[in-house]
């Protein structure tokens, strides 16, 4: 069966605020070395499937705001593009705030390193494993704030 031709006089919808803000971030990345999306999903623990849906504005799906600095901090933001991209996150999420506009002080810094690991044959396992590592980093990281 044929496809059908697109209908005439129909506009697309207009981006919503979501799309908004990971349209800049999609073109603030896309100016970046090549391999940025796959340091962004080594950085944050998740696929690079997942930071290329956080950063394609056709995904509906929100960037939750504690991968934020997360995601300025490997990109190397300048300051004028964090001030746009969290203007535009703040129109679309009021009731989030993003570590990066908390107002107290410098914003929260991280560091990635590498850890290595077994590799597991059980990929249940595996996720476990890695969850388990962040989650015991992450409360280090609150006991000696």
């Amino acid at each position: 069966m044929p496809a059908r031709p697109a209908a005439r006089g129909i506009k697309p919808p207009e981006p919503g605020p979501i799309a908004a803000y990971k349209a800049i971030l999609k073109d603030y990345i896309d100016r970046r070395p090549a391999g940025m999306r796959a340091r962004i999903a080594i950085a944050l623990g998740k696929h690079k499937s997942f930071v290329s849906q956080l950063t394609n504005p056709i995904y509906p799906m929100p960037i939750p705001a504690r991968h934020i600095e997360t995601i300025f901090d490997i990109c190397h933001f300048s300051p004028a593009e964090r001030r746009d991209f969290l203007k535009a996150y703040q129109r679309a999420h009021p009731e989030r705030t993003p570590e990066a506009m908390q107002e107290r002080g410098a914003p929260a810094r991280r560091k990635t390193i590498s850890l290595e690991i077994p590799e597991l044959s059980d990929p249940r396992k595996q996720r476990a494993l890695e969850s388990l590592l962040r989650e015991f980093v992450e409360r280090v990281g609150r006991l000696l704030d």
